[in-house]
């Protein structure tokens, strides 16, 4: 029995550096441990764009393995199967033959199967009088033996891929889904905003997505569209706040009363005496006639969403990179002298904002510092809006995602 010699192709086919390498490495890997060549199969499938296959390349893989007896392929016994073309192509399913020829040079490209090529290119095998075979002429099915291992490692990560995939993608209908509905809930119940902007970035988001998108295009539209989400949310959310706001304050109104039955004006009292009097008994409800504004600071983004979209601010950082929120807030300190913001402008901008979301807004005003003749009074201008519940960061973050080509994988 001849098993591990080095063989070169019959005929026009050249020999390559990559087929002896091939070939000596199945030498090396010879071992007692036999496989189920079904299980192999199916591995295969799982993995057969990792291998360069297409159906018809599986079909007549499979086509070879059925030539072989045995369920088991043991790599330290003969595995070369040699049926003629005709015999290959009936069992798979009836391919022409120049079909079938190429699906067997990508089989052997693969380095899936190899050519165990006779003195002249037949198929053929050798029999002893027992009727057992001495040496065989055809396709050696050993790669399948000896890189069972690795197959199904492949496999493996090529279905966890498919599974990341289609969460990714699941998460994403999902998140389409919320965006839209409260866009739509918006519109119709007449809440404040600019709707029709908010809508033109759910739009422009899911413009960019192909009709056959890959992972991290997904992902990357999946990112975009939660942030998008979470900036609806935060607008709808104050909106309510305040709009609960106004109504106790109008409720707690109504029970303000003057012990003084003479006046004729209840809220106004007519003299300094009764004011002054007023003014003790009833600071609390006097204060709750005022609607104040929500000024509750909305939720810091995602880190590295804010570094994709500033890169500019790591320069100035003392480390030369931004880790965390910390090193980003300290950072912010630093170019808000550089710009000329002065030091009240940015305290009240961390008061009606936050710490996190003043930081954030530094940043975002570094990147357009160009366009932006005075820092300062456009920090302040943005306070004041955001103190209004007119102002948030995410659309301010999103354009200049866009504007940068990014809206890529998230990193932090």
């Amino acid at each position: 029995m001849q098993t591990g010699q080095i063989t070169t192709p019959f005929g026009r086919r050249s020999m390559t550096l990559a087929s002896l390498k091939g070939q000596l490495d199945l030498s090396a890997a010879k071992s007692a441990r036999g496989v189920d060549k079904w299980k192999v199969f199916r591995d295969i499938s799982e993995a057969r764009e990792r291998f360069g296959l297409q159906d018809r390349g599986l079909a007549v893989l499979n086509a070879l393995i059925t030539f072989y007896p045995d369920n088991e392929l043991r790599p330290d016994l003969a595995l070369v199967v040699f049926p003629s073309n005709t015999q290959l192509s009936v069992r798979a399913h009836g391919i022409t033959g120049t079909t079938l020829r190429r699906q067997l040079a990508a089989l052997v490209d693969a380095g899936l199967i190899q050519r165990r090529d006779s003195p002249n290119g037949k198929r053929y095998a050798h029999r002893n009088h027992d009727g057992e075979i001495e040496q065989a002429y055809g396709f050696d099915l050993a790669p399948l033996a000896a890189r069972a291992k690795e197959i199904a490692e492949i496999a493996q990560d090529v279905a966890a891929e498919r599974t990341r995939f289609r969460r990714a993608k699941e998460a994403l209908t999902i998140c389409r889904r919320d965006v839209r509905k409260l866009i739509s809930a918006a519109m119709e119940e007449g809440a404040e905003g600019d709707w029709e902007g908010v809508e033109a970035m759910y739009v422009a988001a899911l413009g960019k997505l192909p009709r056959s998108a890959t992972r991290a295009q997904v992902e990357a539209t999946l990112d975009e569209m939660a942030l998008l989400r979470e900036e609806v949310i935060n607008l709808l959310e104050r909106q309510l706040k305040t709009t609960n706001s106004v109504g106790n304050g109008s409720q707690d109104g109504c029970h303000i009363q003057n012990s003084n039955t003479e006046s004729s004006n209840e809220l106004e009292p007519s003299s300094r005496r009764e004011q002054g009097a007023r003014s003790l008994e009833e600071p609390k409800n006097v204060e709750r006639l005022r609607p104040m504004p929500s000024n509750e600071p909305v939720k810091a983004f995602p880190l590295g969403m804010v570094l994709r979209a500033c890169p500019q601010i790591c320069d100035y950082s003392p480390d030369g990179e931004v880790r965390n929120w910390r090193d980003l807030m300290t950072t912010a300190i630093l170019v808000k002298s550089m710009l000329g913001v002065s030091p009240s402008a940015y305290e009240e901008a961390c008061n009606a904002m936050g710490a996190e979301n003043a930081a954030i807004a530094v940043a975002c005003i570094l990147e357009r510092s160009n366009f932006i003749n005075s820092a300062g009074g456009y920090l302040r201008d943005l306070t004041r809006r955001s103190e209004r519940g007119e102002f948030s960061l995410g659309p301010m973050l999103m354009a200049l995602l866009n504007a940068s080509g990014e809206g890529r994988r998230k990193v932090g």
